[in-house]
């Protein structure tokens, strides 16, 4: 096995956090591309807002009916709302949002730049002195952040929604013990924690698909890989970052009565 096959996926990793350090540092330039982020954000919304709507409803479905059929064999039924609302805002809804904006968005993202690449107007661009970096992939970073807060905000709602309904409905629950218990125990940083899961994840998705589709090789079937790896890596990263995410929530917010 060659040094190159052991050193690749750390060498990509390292070029792939230098490209979001340079992101980072172009978010502050000016002039800030304003209509390149306002024709994204509104491709981003249109390419994912019907899929959100309708992942939303079996998202919170499937976690009240397994969390309610849990507790109910403990004998704590009337703390059902309050499990299934705090897993949709804390963990489905920025989960949910992610996989749809790495899907949809951070493909087209990586599909574009991927062929920009192939037929060189990147080069082009650098050789005239416009960056690429802020004048494209700052805007689409953007997009996929803004974009991904809302649509977070959509998932929790009709999953809080359809949560209720299937608990009341399905599982003979009662609409004052859901409401109460969510009360009792919810807390304003359990929102807050969903919120900057969004963001995070909304960059993430970007920047992955930037890169690699900036850096697309082999002509169409090059962007057709960057587009397969660069939904995989975001996959992986999402769940990697979820993780960190959550175990520092859990040690610096302790949960609400303690």
């Amino acid at each position: 096995m060659s040094a190159a096959v052991i050193t690749g996926p750390a060498r990509v990793a390292g070029n792939l956090f230098a490209f979001a350090l340079d992101v980072m540092v172009a978010l502050f330039r000016r002039p800030f591309q304003l209509k390149e982020f306002l024709v994204q954000a509104w491709f981003i919304v249109k390419v994912t807002i019907v899929p959100t709507a309708f992942v939303a409803i079996p998202f919170g479905a499937v976690i009240a009916l397994q969390t309610g059929g849990l507790i109910k064999q403990f004998g704590a039924q009337s703390f059902t709302g309050s499990a299934a609302v705090l897993a949709v805002v804390q963990q489905a809804g920025p989960i949910a949002t992610a996989l749809l904006i790495a899907g949809a968005a951070g493909s087209a993202i990586a599909a574009d730049f991927g062929a920009r690449r192939i037929r060189e107007e990147l080069d082009a661009m650098m050789v005239l002195g416009i960056d690429p970096i802020q004048r494209l992939v700052v805007p689409r970073v953007l997009a996929c952040m803004l974009v991904a807060l809302f649509l977070n905000g959509l998932v929790t709602v009709v999953g809080v929604i359809g949560g209720y309904v299937f608990n009341v409905v399905l599982q003979d629950g009662t609409p004052g013990a859901y409401v109460s218990s969510f009360s009792a125990l919810a807390q304003l940083p359990d929102l807050y924690q969903g919120m900057i899961k969004a963001l995070i994840f909304g960059f993430l998705a970007a920047i992955v698909a930037s890169y690699k589709g900036m850096n697309a090789k082999g002509g169409p079937k090059g962007v057709g890989d960057a587009v397969n790896e660069a939904v995989v890596i975001t996959f992986t990263l999402l769940f990697i970052v979820n993780f960190v995410l959550t175990a520092v929530y859990i040690q610096l917010v302790p949960p609400k009565g303690m």
